[in-house]
Order: structure tokens, then sequence, then C-alpha cells
């Protein structure tokens, strides 16, 4: 009975460059490297701080011993203000089911597990958010990637989409604002999706926790669900980018489109919510002030970020080899660039040597302590193009030593 203890084998393609990449860093650190984390974004870790008025509730909410089991769909105040922003921001109709969970992740992981058998398939953008590829390997159904490129502005390319449709596929998932690259999609791609999916008849799986952290004045969000209401559409949302309180743990989805449509869908969803009983409770009252309440901070946020943004851009365009599509939302700028910059340096172990993005990016962590993620964690990219993603929440000043120490790497000999 001496045998190993073997992991399930739905484990195995389970990956989060975001995190996996700490692993390196640690390693760094350990031998005395000054760190600079800019590989996840989380505004509470750079200065930035949960409105007051919102903490202020929470911790109301605590007190009047609001620490029981919630509803497993939500508390009711919740869901109203979660339902009249959709309607009355967004421009959403024919909503059909709004729930809270265990943050938007939990959402998604949700909305998955009830629409998708084993062996069924689900078009998601390279590069993107890599929940989804885990949630999908666990669930054991595939990914089918689609390519988002710096010269298409990191929108779909819709005759791709069409090519990519098979008999078992069943979601598209898309996100805009983007992550990694802070790509907002224009309304005119955003009515192609709806026809696409309409055409097709799958569901949009829609991710817009970023969606009030557009930067550039000529940008807007549009929400894909406000175009047309007789798809099937999921949008997510949560209190963890817009509200700046990742760690708060709530996120919301809205599903909207037909009933007949939707029916037995949202009851397998509703399903899954009552076995893992509820999201948090005490939280959940912040879901309205956040909605309904004071918004001064959003405006103080985002010109914060903006500058980064700005200083960022710039400082990426003066590394030599690097390129970056200029980020118009969100806080992340995803750069390509050539890994052969970085003279006469041996880029680690041969286990990389088919990723050559990863094997650059732990380099420069072992050296320099600048902790990106590479752009392959983000799903793979075209043969031969590689890119990293960094997050522009430091301080200016530890933004510029941070391009400074990749200068240095990418320029001089060990």
């Amino acid at each position: 009975m001496n045998n190993p203890l073997l992991a399930a084998e739905r484990t195995r393609g389970v990956n989060y460059a975001v995190r996996d990449i700490v692993l390196v860093a640690r390693e760094a650190k350990a031998r005395g490297k000054d760190l600079i984390y800019l590989n996840i974004g989380d505004p509470n870790q750079f200065g930035f701080e949960t409105p007051t008025h919102l903490i202020d509730v929470i911790c109301r909410s605590l007190r009047d011993n609001k620490n029981s089991y919630a509803s497993s769909e939500g508390i009711p105040e919740a869901l109203s203000a979660i339902r009249t922003d959709a309607e009355s921001r967004l421009g959403i109709t024919n909503i059909q089911d709004v729930y809270v969970g265990h943050g938007c992740g939990e959402c998604i992981e949700l909305a998955l597990a009830a629409l998708v058998n084993r062996g069924e398939e689900v078009l998601v953008p390279h590069p993107g958010y890599p929940l989804y590829s885990a949630v999908l390997a666990k669930l054991e159904a595939v990914e089918r990637p689609y390519s988002l490129l710096p010269e298409n502005q990191w929108e779909p390319d819709i005759d791709e989409l069409k090519a990519l449709v098979r008999p078992t596929t069943r979601a598209i998932v898309i996100n805009t604002p983007h992550n990694p690259t802070g790509a907002v999609y224009s309304r005119d791609i955003l009515e192609a999706l709806a026809e696409f999916a309409a055409e097709h008849n799958i569901v949009i799986l829609s991710d817009e926790i970023y969606d009030q952290l557009v930067l550039d004045d000529d940008a807007q969000h549009v929400s894909i669900a406000s175009l047309r209401d007789d798809i099937v559409t999921v949008t997510f949302g949560g209190l963890s980018k817009v509200y700046i309180g990742p760690g708060l743990r709530i996120g919301w989805s809205i599903t909207s489109g037909p009933a007949h449509m939707t029916s037995d869908y949202i009851a397998g969803q509703h399903r899954f919510l009552r076995a893992r009983l509820c999201a948090n409770h005490p939280v959940q009252y912040a879901i309205a002030p956040a909605l309904q309440g004071d918004k001064s901070f959003l405006e103080r946020f985002k010109k914060k970020v903006r500058v980064r943004r700005d200083l960022i851009s710039q400082a990426l365009g003066d590394l030599p080899g690097v390129s970056c599509e200029p980020p118009r939302a969100a806080f992340y700028a995803f750069a390509e660039f050539d890994p052969k910059i970085a003279k006469d340096r041996s880029l680690g172990s041969s286990a990389n040597a088919s990723a050559p993005d990863k094997q650059w990016v732990e380099a420069l962590i072992r050296d320099t302590g600048v902790v990106l993620v590479h752009g392959s964690g983000f799903g793979q990219m075209p043969a031969g193009r590689h890119f990293f993603r960094l997050v522009y929440l430091p301080s200016e000043a530890r933004l510029l030593e941070a391009t400074e120490r990749m200068k240095h790497f990418m320029t001089t000999s060990q």
C-alpha cells in the first residue's frame, strides 16, 4: 500500500500562468532579488483602496449578524440592484435570471458546467483570461481557440469564427474590455458577433468585469446582450475590478434571451447554486451601494490608471524589439517582443524550449526581479510571435524602475 497517490487526469490540463509564475518569483526572492510584481491585476496591492462606503456597509452587515447562510441565488436587494443596473446602464432587456457568485470566477464556472457536456466545444479567445481554459479542462470539454491580433486591434475575425464552428459547439466566450490586451470592442464587431451567435445557435458568455474602466474618451463599452434579445447571453460582472475589491470575492451572472430557450439552462445553473449553498452573505450587502451609490472614486481611480497607462506605453516603446498596441481599458499592456533580445544570456532549462516567451520571462525574473507573465500563458499565440503581459498599477516610479531593469536585461551582456 505504498503506491504514490496520483492526481486525477483532469488536473493535468489546468494551468493559471498569472499565479504559476509566482513560483519562479519566489526562487528569485530567496536569492535576494527585489521583486517588482507586474503579474497580477490586483489594485489593492498597489495602494488603491476599496471605497469607504462599501467597507462600511460590509462591517455593518457583520455587526448586524448577517452571517447566516443566504439564499443560494443571492440576497433580494443585491439581485434587484444587479437587474436594475443591467437594464438601465447596460441596456440589457429580456433578463431571465440573475445570481450572485463567490467571485466572477465561480459564476463563469457554474455557467460553463451547466451548459457543456464532456467533449463539447467552446470558442475561447487567444490571448484570453486563462480561467476559461482551466474550467474547460476540468469539465473535460474542448477549448477551440480563436485568434486576437494587435493588427486587428485585438478584435475577433468573424470569418475565422465561422470556420471553427462544429455541430458540438455550444458557446463563444467574449471579453470586453479585454484581459490581457486592454482592448475595447467596437459596436460593429459586437453586432457581428451577436449575428454570428444567432446564426449558429450558440450561447454568448460575455465577461464584462472591466466594463467601467474604459480609459479613452473615444472608446465606449457596449454590452453585447443589449444589442438583441433573441439570443442567449450570459453577462458576468462583479466587485473585484471596478469597485477595487478583488478579495471580497463577489461576482454575478445575468442570463438574458428568450424564456423558452433559457429555462432549462437556468434550472441547471440553480441546481449547482443550491449544491454549493451561497456566496459570502455579509459582503453581498455591498452590491446595491456599489451599483447605486457614490461613484466619485471611479474617476479618481481611472485618472491615476490613465497616467500610468500613458507612462508605460511610452516606456515599452523605448525598449529594443518591443511593440505594444496601446491599451484602451483595464490596467494591462500586452506587448510583442523578440525573445532573442537578451545578449549572451542562458535562458534557462531546455524544458521551456517550446515556449521561448516563458523561457525569456523566467530569465527576466531571475535576473532582474521584474515579474511579468508570458503571453502563451493566455493561450497559444501564432507561430513565431511572442508576447508578455504587464500590469501598470504600480506607482510611476516603480514602473520606470521596472522598465529600466528590463532595458538593462535586453541590452547588456551577462
